[in-house]
């Protein structure tokens, strides 16, 4: 490994962020060496992860007991960022059958990788939507002159035993009418409000059908109390009470089948009041469909790759590369901003691609043996396999060409985007979600092919892609900043907007004193999300593995 990029890759470390979302790791040992010609090992396995160049124990498994093959019941529960490198340590012990611990164990040996390496069972269901259809019957009528007029209220209990409402059967025109009349209501604790409607003079209602995603019914816990409430609309604001009940999502999955799920509606007054009072009512639950929503890790387990492909300025902006000013100056010890950019942002996406070949390309420059200018050479100057192995070949042939090209202009950008899109339309045909593509362009001044370039990003949004656009050095990249359409949407020259947001621009000035960790999250943290959106818009469906293992030596 070359010391540049030995240097880059050793500073990225971790950081808190808010987690994407959380994998199990199951472990299974197979032919540990038995090293007591008198005994079978007793295996346990330590869990480590690097934290600030320290490694720190997460968990370990319990011991098995004279196994050479060992399966843990032991479920290792991590969060997961798709931005950051988390590199573990896994630790086999043979522990001595009478202490526990570790100091009288004998070390059988380590292995060490990313948790991007792992193939992990995501946990799942947070992000589900649910369908539910309610009816009810018999409903106690509220009303002198007519029947109610009935509407359903869904609350979720929470930890605190505070009440936070789910789902209203009311039409917004009548929420309103209730507003008026009640005065300001805590808005912030609406989670979900749509228009059914209420069921007007009908003691036998059937409510419209509505979802609700099942973090907000329930936090995904699926025996969390839910207290509903059946209420007789009046235009005041003043409704009255039919009664309510109790129920739970888990007895809500009763009704997945197409089977009926009955609660009976209690009005606790009439209760206590009535000697012969069963319910006002009963409240039926005809459907309950549970809506799967896909997640960035479900495509990674179907065997979606990441297609990662890095385009290089060597525009003459950047300096002589001879001179210790140049951006792209390559100091013995000291990685330039290029090599740091590139380096962050491509460790992690490396973990996503099997192959670890990395197409590299440059723009800019006059390139051998007739040195015209170039906007979408290979860096490697093999046009036909512009790949190259792994982010330290992208990093050696980056440092290889460098002597080779005379750097010029101008800056466009956008023949490399169109050739990435090339590729990228060859996987829409496909119909599955088998290789997303990933562009990290690194560029020292602002674009002069602007019009070319929105255009190109334009018709890029339609494909399975994303753009990442590192601005290095101290340039003015105002301008830069419409590509990324998070402060409003990119247009082509002719009017067409952008399909979805595929770019993320920054200028690496404002990580110049942050560990290159801290870039690769800024810039990749919206990527988990194109994808998911992506495919989501396609209506293609990640594969489903049956079965999925990672399998690697301890050593020694």
């Amino acid at each position: 490994m070359s010391d540049i990029y030995e240097s880059a890759a050793n500073s990225l470390g971790l950081f808190s962020s808010p987690c994407l979302t959380k994998v199990e790791l199951r472990l299974t040992c197979k032919g540990i060496s038995d090293r007591d010609a008198l005994s079978k090992p007793d295996p346990c396995v330590i869990l480590k992860m690097q934290s600030h160049g320290q490694w720190m124990e997460v968990d370990r498994t319990e011991v098995i007991r004279s196994c050479v093959n060992p399966t843990y019941s032991k479920v290792f529960t991590l969060d997961f960022y798709f931005e950051e490198v988390q590199r573990l340590r896994f630790e086999l012990y043979d522990i001595n059958s009478s202490h526990n611990g570790l100091k009288q164990a004998d070390f059988l040996g380590s292995v060490e990788c990313t948790l991007g390496q792992i193939t992990a069972e995501e946990l799942t269901g947070n992000d589900d939507y649910i369908e539910l259809s309610f009816s009810a019957r018999k409903l106690d009528d509220k009303d002198f002159f007519s029947k109610s007029d009935p509407f359903l209220e869904i609350y979720r209990v929470n930890d605190d035993a505070t009440m936070q409402l789910v789902y209203r059967t009311e039409p917004c025109s009548q929420l309103d009418l209730k507003r008026s009349a009640a005065g300001p209501q805590p808005e912030h604790h609406l989670l979900h409000l749509c228009p059914p409607q209420t069921i007007m003079n009908n003691l036998n209602p059937v409510w419209k059908t509505f979802k609700v995603s099942l973090n907000s019914l329930c936090s995904g816990d699926h025996d969390r109390k839910l207290q509903c409430t059946v209420w007789d609309w009046d235009s005041n604001g003043k409704h009255d009470y039919i009664g309510e009940f109790e129920a739970s999502f888990k007895e809500m999955r009763g009704a997945i089948d197409g089977r009926q799920v009955q609660w009976p509606c209690i009005n606790s007054k009439y209760k206590v009041k009535k000697k012969n009072y069963k319910n006002s009512g009963i409240v039926i639950l005809n459907q309950c469909k549970i809506i799967k929503m896909h997640s960035f890790l479900d495509y990674i387990m179907g065997g979606c790759q990441i297609q990662f492909t890095v385009a290089i300025d060597f525009t003459a902006s950047n300096g002589d590369p001879r001179n210790s000013c140049s951006l792209h100056y390559i100091h013995p010890y000291q990685p330039n901003e290029y090599l740091k950019a590139l380096v962050a942002v491509g460790e992690i996406c490396q973990d996503y691609d099997s192959d670890k070949m990395f197409p590299a390309f440059g723009f800019g420059a006059r390139i051998p043996p007739d040195f015209k200018v170039s906007h979408d050479f290979a860096v490697n100057f093999n046009e036909d396999n512009p790949e190259c192995a792994g982010i330290q070949g992208v990093v050696e042939a980056y440092q290889a060409c460098l002597p080779k090209l005379q750097l010029y202009g101008p800056t466009n950008i956008a023949p490399i985007i169109q050739k990435v899109a090339k590729s990228a339309s060859q996987e829409v045909h496909t119909k599955e979600a088998m290789q997303y593509f990933i562009l990290l362009i690194l560029t020292d001044g602002v674009i002069t092919d602007m019009a070319d370039t929105r255009e190109a990003i334009v018709q890029a949004s339609h494909l399975p892609m994303s753009i990442i656009i590192v601005g290095i050095g101290n340039a003015d990249f105002g301008d830069m900043q419409m590509l990324d359409g998070d402060d409003g949407i990119l247009r082509s020259p002719k009017g067409e907007p952008v399909l979805r947001d595929i770019v993320q621009f920054v200028p690496f000035r404002n990580f110049k004193h942050a560990s290159p960790a801290a870039l690769a999250k800024s810039v990749l943290a919206e990527v988990p999300n194109q994808v998911v959106d992506y495919y989501n818009s396609k209506g293609i469906k990640p594969k489903v593995p049956s079965e999925y293992q990672s399998s690697r030596p301890f050593g020694p």
